[in-house]
């Protein structure tokens, strides 16, 4: 597993992790993303996303490692309460923009693999038929097929990255997507202050017997396939299994530099952090 922060000196706001062997002799993988605070206004708290996910990452991989009678959705519940428990104190956690993060976790032991997703952090699987299946959170990715996150997007994309300008439409489109759909029904939904946000993820159990291999990627390693279209999720699980999380990344990088205007590829930011975990059961 790797996880490269999007510059030199600045904070990593990914959490990866994993545990072999868990209680009853599997284990566990977990990537999480923590949402990056806004360049305008408030968020209500007193600290930044890396402080949250590195207390939301590990104790979810805690919960999940110590605790194999509890379903994933009940561990990130209670890692959820545990996090928000160190902060509420000082923090005003119902803020729209309280430090959030995306997740992804794979658990396998005895004879089933279990695995939870929520926002836009990856799962790929290889079965051992070598059969490919990506487990995604489709909810974001809805919203922005929306005529009217769509036109906001278009707006932005007059200006060019980095002006004054665009950073007056960036700031009208995060406000457009945090007061109409960020953690709202009809929107998405991200780990952050409410622990009830865990029903909300996506869910499901396989038979560990089945399952050959498996991939977590964060949306900065993501960006292989959805921003660049270098190829399918099914290969970039290829990339990452035979040339191995370092590699991928590495790869995300070149194709950045490549297009430091953000002209070619349109993206918020010009490096993102950016993990992968490779696993082979």
């Amino acid at each position: 597993m790797v996880s490269v922060p999007s510059a030199g000196g600045v904070l990593n706001e990914d959490f990866i992790g994993a545990a072999v062997p868990s209680s009853d002799g599997g284990g566990v993988a977990i990537a999480l993303d923590g949402v990056s605070p806004p360049a305008y206004g408030e968020t209500g708290c007193v600290h930044n996303p890396a402080w949250f996910v590195a207390r939301l990452g590990g104790a979810l991989l805690d919960l999940a490692v110590t605790h194999h009678d509890r379903d994933l959705r009940r561990c990130l519940s209670e890692a959820v309460s545990r996090t928000a428990a160190a902060h509420v104190s000082t923090c005003d956690l119902r803020h729209v923009r309280t430090p959030q993060a995306t997740v992804a976790i794979v658990r396998w032991g005895g004879d089933e693999a279990e695995y939870l997703v929520l926002a836009d952090t990856v799962i790929l699987m290889e079965s051992v038929d070598g059969a490919f299946s990506s487990i995604i959170d489709t909810r974001l990715d809805e919203v922005r097929a929306r005529a009217e996150f769509k036109e906001s997007n278009a707006r932005l994309r007059k200006f060019v990255a980095g002006t004054e300008e665009w950073h007056a439409a960036m700031r009208a489109h995060q406000e457009f997507v945090d007061d109409g759909f960020r953690n709202k029904e009809g929107g998405f939904f991200t780990a952050a202050g409410d622990p009830g946000v865990a029903a909300r993820a996506v869910h499901g159990r396989l038979p560990r017997a089945q399952v050959r291999s498996v991939g977590l990627v964060t949306d900065g390693a993501g960006r292989w396939t959805e921003v660049f279209g270098r190829g399918s999720w099914e290969e970039l699980f290829v990339t990452l299994k035979k040339q191995g999380a370092r590699r991928l990344i590495d790869a995300v990088r070149e194709i950045e530099l490549s297009d430091p205007g953000r002209t070619r590829f349109p993206r918020g930011k010009m490096h993102d952090d950016a993990s992968a975990v490779f696993v082979e059961l």
